[in-house]
């Protein structure tokens, strides 16, 4: 399970950008994690939970913004959210597309604190 190792990388970095904001505590962590990103949602959740024990980030949530696939097809010049992550092909012209514009973040956007 990557998952943990991934939700202790996010405390360290969140860890040390509190510190730096001279925050007193963590309320919330805001996390956008792409469909490809290959991180399942509720292992990531479940390993939080478990990491930010003994941390300055205890009694904290993490809210994770999930982002679907977008990709761009240079034949209709449009982007196109794809309903799933099976097939990569565009929604107008049905040609398939490798171009991916959205999909594949795993990044802290912002992070809840009181002073």
């Amino acid at each position: 399970m990557h998952e943990l190792s991934i939700a202790h990388s996010l405390v360290e970095i969140a860890s040390e950008a509190a510190c730096q904001a001279n925050a007193k505590r963590v309320e919330a962590v805001t996390l956008r994690l792409g469909a490809l990103s290959g991180v399942v949602k509720d292992a990531l959740l479940f390993s939080y939970d478990i990491v930010i024990e003994d941390t300055p980030l205890a009694g904290s949530r993490l809210q994770i913004e999930e982002l679907p696939v977008v990709v761009y097809c240079p034949d209709c010049d449009v982007q196109s959210t794809l309903p799933g992550v099976q097939q990569f092909r565009c929604d107008r012209c049905g040609r398939p597309t490798a171009q991916i514009i959205q999909g594949k973040e795993l990044e802290i956007i912002s992070l809840e604190y009181t002073e």
